[in-house]
């Protein structure tokens, strides 16, 4: 098949720093290329030129700006190619606009999340619009897909599932052991917004280390967009007398170091996750994942096997109880740390992804 896969406006591809969208688009499509002609389509940056080829993607960068001025340049660049599948990656509003002009191709809307089918991004009628001027929509967790199809009944029927992936053999374990009294090391990766839980989890580590008597640091790997909010979450980490190193962002192309340095992975978000890749990684770097049972996370999760969910996830006493009642049982926590990495390796590999969507598409 010929594949072209339309990029967001807002993160280039591959991703400077960070953007799970665009490392989830430039994984599945370095693995179609296996077998397919795979074009993405995204927007420029200083960092790279206007055309490259990365294991067998070309890759095509157009100018950004407000979503209709990108989309208005990607239609320009894709007039007179022809194509067998059009993926378009979280803009619904693309979608009508680019089967217009394509009305013979497969016209595929891929969900990251529900964040560009609601307000402010899109109004209800706006988004369903999109939904069902699609030929099919790829949510990429169950619980994304209940939701979708309750929410936009008249595109239920197109609505495919398609799990994200890792990359297994750059998150790995470090083959480190965890000694009985020793410093814990837990890690945060994801951006420095209230909806993620920073606080929770913050809160959680103070009362945790008091009960388990053992040193914790917490490491926090990720950006804020407002700096008054990531200054508030270091005060509060001395405020509750955490250890806690905030990195900023780090680019994707170095964080599974951050994830090898560490015991553990926690996962406090406070609102639907449709996925939650950071924890697939985590799992496939061998750390026992502590994560909210909030929309998708429970599909990656098996509670007490690869981790703990947390069902009173708003509560910092319950992610303390999951963090003494991993580190006090060490022999349990070497078995959940074999068992994270088997889940990650033979559920979530970036291959499987890629089948999976070449099934949807020549099915459909």
């Amino acid at each position: 098949m010929k594949i072209v896969i339309v990029a967001p406006e807002q993160i280039p591809v591959p991703p400077v720093l960070g953007g799970s969208v665009e490392i989830a688009i430039l994984a599945v499509a370095r693995r179609l290329a296996k077998r397919h002609s795979v074009t993405v389509i995204s927007r420029t940056h200083r960092k790279y030129p206007s055309k490259s080829i990365i294991d067998g993607v070309t890759i095509r960068r157009v100018p950004t700006g407000s979503p209709s001025y990108y989309l208005s340049n990607v239609k320009r660049l894709l007039r007179g190619m022809s194509f067998d599948v059009l993926q378009i990656d979280n803009r619904p509003k693309f979608v009508a606009p680019l089967k217009r002009m394509f009305p013979r191709a497969k016209v595929s809307l891929f969900l990251h999340s529900l964040t560009f089918v609601s307000a402010p991004y899109a109004s209800r009628s706006q988004a369903r619009n999109g939904l069902v001027a699609a030929n099919v929509v790829i949510a990429n967790s169950s619980s994304l897909k209940r939701i979708l199809a309750a929410r936009f009944p008249q595109a239920a029927s197109r609505i495919r599932k398609a799990y994200l992936g890792v990359d297994t053999s750059r998150f790995r374990p470090s083959g480190q052991r965890i000694s009985a009294r020793g410093e814990i090391r837990i890690l945060f990766a994801g951006r420095l917004i209230p909806r993620k839980g920073v606080p929770v989890l913050l809160k959680s580590i103070s009362l945790a280390r008091q009960r388990i008597g053992r040193p914790i640091k917490v490491v926090i790997a990720g950006g804020a967009q407002n700096k008054g909010y990531g200054g508030s979450m270091r005060s509060l980490a001395k405020r509750h007398r955490v250890n806690a190193r905030f990195l900023g962002s780090v680019p994707h192309s170095s964080i599974h170091r951050v994830f090898r340095q560490a015991h553990a992975f926690v996962c406090p978000s406070q609102k639907h996750e449709a996925f939650g890749l950071v924890n697939v990684e985590a799992m496939a770097s061998g750390l026992p994942v502590i994560a909210s049972n909030i929309g998708g996370i429970n599909e990656v999760v098996d509670d007490g096997r690869t981790g703990y969910l947390v069902r009173n996830y708003r509560n910092p006493s319950a992610f303390a109880d999951a963090i003494v009642r991993l580190f006090r049982d060490p022999a349990r926590y070497r078995e959940m740390s074999v068992r994270a990495r088997h889940s990650a390796v033979n559920r979530f590999g970036w291959s499987a992804t890629a089948a999976r969507l070449t099934q949807i598409y020549r099915n459909k």
